[in-house]
């Protein structure tokens, strides 16, 4: 008989904030997979569970999988955390859970837990249709394409960032997206849990005077609408892409200067010009 795989979500900061079915399965499986063994134990010893733990984070992944798996056909039932919230969401768990999926493990989820939607509920901000981005690059150039893929888009948008990124990303965000309403929520369900709502702009300069610690979601609202934006009368794409190309390699520009240039000559904000010729460029790959 085949063993089951238990995805259990646990708590993002305050240990109050674990359900009632979480602790039944952690006492009732025979193993605690966890992605830092000393940080799980602090939960099962403040509920006084005894089940014994193994390591599964991102740099073994891959072998403890195949070890978890000969663990589930033999029967042995094993219940998936990770240090806070739930697993695979920007978190360890897939490989593990692809391989129970093609073997035929019996899975089941036990739902709990997340920063995600503990940042939304408390926002303010439209949560009917959100995209959950994650992290973004922690390199710059990657970084800003994916938020120009973003900028257009009529979704929140929810991303994680670390505090030594934060300032980098506020300011690509500001440049890319424009200056939106946002909220930076920090240290959810613990002592100094903390939401600053305010626009792109007003949070890169307040974190430009104090320093910030802890587990941060930034919530950004989506972009305006046609009817709203006072930049929505179409430009072509492939013009503006042309002309900053052609000022890069006559003037020897750069490309903030020569995007620059070329926003002026046409009545456009520099981050409209950076995002058309990013969706030309997108495009363009596509059909080649």
């Amino acid at each position: 008989m085949l063993g089951t795989l238990y995805i259990v979500a646990t708590p993002i900061g305050n240990l109050e904030d674990i359900t009632l079915r979480a602790l039944r399965v952690l006492r009732d499986v025979d193993l605690i997979a966890c992605e830092d063994t000393r940080q799980t134990r602090k939960l099962l010893a403040r509920y006084e569970i005894r089940t014994p733990t193994i390591s599964y984070h991102q740099h073994n992944e891959r072998q403890r999988s195949r070890q978890l798996m000969s663990k589930l056909k033999e029967g042995i039932s094993i219940a998936l955390v990770t240090d806070a919230g739930a697993p695979t969401i920007s978190d360890p768990g897939l490989v593990l859970i692809q391989a129970a999926i093609a073997e035929q493990i019996p899975i089941v989820p036990v739902p709990g837990p997340s920063a995600l939607t503990t940042a939304l509920m408390a926002a303010g901000v439209p949560a009917e249709r959100f995209l959950f981005v994650g992290f973004l690059p922690s390199k710059r150039a990657p970084r800003r394409r994916e938020l120009a893929m973003l900028a257009s888009l009529p979704y929140t948008c929810v991303f994680f960032e670390a505090p030594h990124r934060i300032r980098a990303t506020l300011e690509d965000m500001l440049e890319i997206l424009g200056d939106r309403p946002a909220v930076l929520a920090r240290e959810l369900t613990k002592a100094h849990e903390e939401f600053r709502r305010a626009r792109l702009g007003h949070l890169r300069q307040e974190l430009e005077e104090r320093s910030i610690k802890g587990e941060l979601v930034l919530i950004v609202a989506p972009a305006p609408s046609p009817e709203t934006s006072s930049t929505s009368s179409s430009v072509d794409p492939q013009m503006l892409y042309e002309q900053v190309r052609a000022l890069m390699e006559s003037e020897a520009l750069d490309l903030t200067s020569a995007i620059r240039q070329v926003a002026k000559e046409h009545g456009r904000s520099k981050n409209e010009v950076y995002r058309a010729i990013i969706q030309y460029k997108s495009e363009r790959s596509v059909e080649e």
